[in-house]
């Protein structure tokens, strides 16, 4: 399948990662094993460490400084709404004149939030994202 460009197919995306979520589901609790161990041993030690997991946004990327005593002394988390940032900015400039100069006010917003929200920007990010002011002349 040939990259998608358009941010409005990111639903279709999820959606389909939700059925295959759902198959890999049902094949970890179709092996799992009460009687195995509930955790690995492991020594305390310092250091660094970096992870990636998939998150329904995106990935999200982990990284984490741990001191001789065990305790984190660092954690830098990057979500995928900071990682769509600069992509949802470019998308806004290249929608903008298009919705910004014949169309109302309230159909403008409407337009460049829709493009907003199919980023799927999570409540905590997008609570403080942008304010959108636009100014006709």
């Amino acid at each position: 399948t040939p990259p998608q460009y358009n941010p409005y197919k990111g639903m279709l995306a999820r959606a389909v990662e939700t059925v295959e979520v759902y198959d890999v589901a049902l094949e970890l609790m179709e092996k799992y094993d009460p009687k195995g161990p509930a955790h690995v041993k492991f020594e305390l030690k310092d250091g660094e460490g970096y992870g990636v997991s998939e998150a329904p946004r995106g990935l999200l990327y982990h990284r984490y400084k741990v001191g001789q005593d065990g305790l984190i002394k660092e954690a830098k988390i990057t979500p995928p709404t900071a990682q769509n940032y600069a992509q949802m900015e470019r998308d806004l400039a290249k929608l903008a004149p298009e919705v910004l100069f014949d169309r109302t006010h309230e159909e403008a917003s409407l337009a460049l939030e829709h493009l907003l929200r199919s980023y799927d920007p999570c409540i905590s990010c997008s609570t403080h994202f942008l304010k959108l002011k636009h100014d006709r002349a």
